[in-house]
């Protein structure tokens, strides 16, 4: 069972709008933990130990700093690893939508966990709400914490569309995440431009082509 260690405090998110009554809400977005010295210095050690392996000279000017720089950038990059998804998704609301909720051009940085280089690209998530809806930025700060770990495409695209089903249980969601793979861009076959596409739906999104088709449309715009 996940714990929030965060205290939270009644007054840091915006009142609902006339009509609707909160039935989630924890403020203010919970912030993962940051890492204890120890981990840190652990860490630049043992980046220490690969430059040297290299053949680099570790008391150069531009590398005396570089193992703790990698450990405090590692820290930034892993943050999703210390945050819930399902937390994220903080500001619910009781309210019924006729259509769909479509956040697109989500912009996201992760780690490929077999390489640990990066990948990078945008998320589009949509769902079609049934009895709650979430504040919108959340969404945002969703495709953040599945995207801050080590990661791969398809199972980031899977865990965006899990969260949204679970606490908001809409009759459906769709996710699509776009990418670009520097393991694949930057080395091995090399071929920068390449783009992969990944797509997640649940309930409604599964079964209807014409409200695929739809999102399709809304995030392309055409």
């Amino acid at each position: 069972m996940w714990r929030d260690p965060y205290t939270c405090t009644s007054d840091s998110e915006s009142p609902a709008p006339a009509g609707t009554q909160a039935a989630n809400s924890r403020a203010p977005q919970p912030a993962p933990e940051p890492w204890p010295d120890e981990t840190r210095q652990a860490i630049a050690y043992h980046v220490q130990q690969i430059l040297r392996l290299c053949g680099e000279d570790v008391n150069r000017p531009g590398l005396v700093d570089t193992p703790m720089r990698v450990a405090r950038m590692m820290e930034e990059m892993l943050a999703g690893m210390r945050v819930n998804p399902d937390d994220v998704l903080s500001t619910v609301f009781d309210e019924a939508a006729a259509g769909p909720v479509v956040v697109s051009d989500i912009r996201f940085y992760s780690l490929c966990e077999h390489h640990m280089v990066p990948f990078f690209g945008t998320a589009h998530v949509a769902y079609l709400p049934s009895d709650r809806i979430v504040g919108i930025s959340k969404i945002a700060r969703l495709v953040d914490a599945v995207s801050r770990r080590l990661q791969v495409q398809e199972r980031m695209t899977e865990q965006i569309a899990d969260a949204v089903e679970r606490v908001l249980q809409p009759a459906g969601v769709m996710a699509l995440v776009e990418a670009e793979h520097t393991c694949m861009c930057a080395r091995g076959i090399k071929k920068p431009g390449s783009r992969t596409v990944t797509v997640a739906t649940r309930g409604e999104y599964s079964r209807d082509a014409n409200l695929r088709s739809e999102f399709l449309q809304l995030i392309r715009r055409t």
